[in-house]
């Protein structure tokens, strides 16, 4: 496996990282570079972690048993995000509920700064991150055993640790980058984004269901 070949693996396995980047940057436009970094970070320790540990149980495992994983960690990785979509999509009907009791209440003092106050509570926990960056990254085990293959057959370019390094980078590039467009995209909808960014994440999961049950 060639140095080209890691790369475009890297790219590959980011994208769903990207996509909920990308919504978590929509549901909070006032997000923090620290707090981007962080989200990117997770991302990316979490992407090359688990292509490594799929490499070196992959003597432990049998080929067939990883197969079967991988549909069961599709399945998985829908659950967490469909739940976590199900949750903002929750979160944010609520908001713009409350966003116009608070509008047309007669007795609302301070009303024309409801919306700013909304998000400013809004935050992402380490444990709903944790959460994201598992579901995005879990499937990569199986990764892992192409690794070993490649690493048996011909040789990985960088090396296996060098390998996962430049995967974990990749991604936690990419991912920094997804979150700051979704900031953009998400000042421009508002109080809708948290509803989009759901949706998306529902559509994410879906998509990883499909790809490990095909």
């Amino acid at each position: 496996m060639g140095a080209f070949d890691v790369v475009l693996l890297g790219i590959a396995l980011s994208m769903d990282a990207c996509a909920v980047g990308l919504t978590n940057g929509m549901t909070m436009p006032k997000l923090g570079v620290g707090k981007a970094v962080l989200i990117a970070l997770f991302f990316g320790v979490f992407q090359a972690l688990m292509p490594l540990i799929g490499y070196f149980v992959t003597d432990l495992l049998a080929s067939h048993f990883m197969a079967t994983f991988e549909k069961v960690s599709s399945v998985l990785s829908f659950v967490i995000l469909a739940a976590l979509g199900g949750k903002m999509i929750y979160d944010g009907v609520k908001e713009i509920r409350e966003k116009r009791r608070a509008g047309n209440s007669p007795s609302c003092v301070g009303c024309e700064n409801a919306g700013e106050a909304l998000e400013e509570e809004k935050s992402l926990p380490l444990g709903k991150l944790f959460l994201q960056a598992l579901a995005t990254s879990i499937d990569a085990l199986a990764v892992g055993v192409t690794l070993k293959m490649a690493a048996i057959s011909g040789g990985i370019a960088f090396g296996v640790f060098g390998a996962v390094g430049m995967i974990g980078f990749i991604t936690l590039g990419l991912s920094f980058i997804a979150v700051q467009l979704g900031k953009k995209i998400g000042a421009g909808l508002a109080d809708k984004a948290e509803i989009v960014g759901g949706v998306m994440l529902i559509l994410i999961g879906l998509k990883l269901l499909f790809e490990g049950l095909l």
